[in-house]
């Protein structure tokens, strides 16, 4: 059903729940997996792919780890990294490349929050034909008004 799987990645915490449920769905499905993430900061704006930055050196590292992560779990997966802004560039890449699903992780804001940080998984899913799946992050754990044992 799901031969092909685009995991859109922002290089934070709340990827953690992205991570676990596509590599739980793409084992079942025997699914190849695609790990994308855009580089969003200045210096990728303004040079693409020529940019040379921490942010763009800690994204290498990032895509890699999570790539490790899939091959040790035996899923066949690739990386793409790429340069602008990720609304355009994610859609860019869906035009180019097919795939079966699209999955993105949600950080959960609100009307305004979604206005203030830019609502990159809505602006999505209203924008292809591909499914989308949104996983919502996993929140912290709120801090107990007891105190402990």
């Amino acid at each position: 059903m799901y031969d092909t799987i685009l995991v859109t990645l922002g290089a934070t915490a709340s990827d953690r729940s992205v991570i676990d449920h596509i590599l739980a769905l793409a084992r079942l499905c025997q699914s190849k997996v695609v790990l994308l993430h855009v580089c969003d900061g200045w210096a990728a704006r303004k040079f693409g792919a020529e940019a040379v930055s921490p942010e763009i050196t800690e994204d290498h590292a990032y895509l890699a780890r999570t790539l490790r992560e899939f091959q040790e779990a035996g899923i066949p997966a690739r990386t793409e990294l790429l340069y602008g802004d990720p609304k355009r560039e994610i859609l860019k890449w869906v035009a180019e490349n097919p795939c079966d699903l699209i999955a993105m992780g949600t950080h959960g804001h609100r009307l305004i929050g979604d206005l203030l940080y830019g609502a990159t998984a809505s602006h999505i899913q209203h924008r292809v034909d591909t499914p989308v799946l949104l996983i919502r992050g996993k929140q912290p754990a709120a801090k107990s008004s007891q105190p402990a044992p």
